[in-house]
């Protein structure tokens, strides 16, 4: 069967925003390494996940500071970039979606599905070009022919919150037509915020679906809510190694505190 040339033109003009995130993760997918020890016994509380939440965890960790001799350290980005230290001295691993938390265990072998605890939630959200000159109020204008829409994709090979969530958003309302129309708009998929946040820029994109965190800590981006109806959330997670630094529990305790969690909401993570 051939492909009509319109399909091959379309597919052709997709793939350069696909390739060039796809290509940065080619070959670095992090695998579990028996060879690697799990000793984080080393006195210092280190916390290993994806990027995202690790701005407010270090506010937190700050906070934490004042009160505390024991150092904590937030290692976040890629993962590929931390998999083989975390392996050998996570005291606690976060995830960023249940699915995140799940793909996490089958690497980070330590931990235990038993030890994760759900702590916060965040809604899904449109990041937009601060100012908003292109006044995008929710889903319903991204459906509009001609837009530009960035998504977070997993693809397959790269573990990140984002996955999924912008079939889940564009097919709430149990309509087939809208993920059709919204997938017609997307111009890139991002393996991983960062990748989405760079593609939002070079791609000029008119919204990038995302997690609150990002507008609110980029001053070249605002915020705008998803329709109600429209809108779902994801939680983010931890779980404790059975071998970590004693301290690291009660570290976990301020992660809940009071606080914490006024430090936690301004980056739009709630309980």
């Amino acid at each position: 069967m051939r492909i009509p040339l319109i399909l091959t033109a379309i597919f052709a003009a997709a793939a350069p925003a696909i390739a060039e995130t796809a290509s940065e993760m080619a070959g670095k997918t992090p695998l579990h390494d028996p060879s690697i020890q799990h000793a984080p016994k080393d006195g210092v509380v280190k916390l290993y996940g994806a990027g995202g939440p690790h701005t407010a965890f270090q506010k937190v960790a700050d906070a934490w500071a004042k009160t505390s001799d024991v150092k904590v350290e937030i290692i976040a980005g890629p993962e590929a970039d931390w998999s083989k230290d975390a392996q050998a001295d996570a005291d606690i691993m976060w995830g960023t979606s249940e699915q995140s938390m799940t793909a996490y265990l089958l690497t980070y072998t330590a931990f235990s599905s038993g030890s994760v605890q759900p702590i916060y939630i965040r809604p899904a959200v449109i990041a937009v070009k601060a100012g908003n000159p292109d006044n995008i109020t929710g889903i319903e204008d991204l459906l509009a022919d001609g837009r530009k829409i960035v998504v977070t994709e997993g693809s397959g090979i790269y573990n990140t919150s984002g996955t999924g969530v912008w079939e889940d958003v564009a097919g709430r309302l149990g309509r087939l037509d809208d993920i059709a129309r919204f997938r017609k708009n997307i111009v890139a998929y991002g393996l991983g915020s960062g990748a989405s946040y760079k593609q939002f820029t070079e791609q000029d994109a008119d919204g990038w679906i995302t997690w609150p965190n990002w507008p609110l800590t980029k001053d070249d981006l605002d915020l705008v809510e998803i329709e109600p109806d429209r809108r779902i959330w994801r939680d983010l997670s931890v779980a404790l190694s059975p071998d970590a630094d004693p301290e690291a529990q009660a570290f976990l305790d301020f992660l809940l505190s009071d606080e914490a969690q006024e430090l936690m909401a301004t980056e739009g993570w709630t309980r």
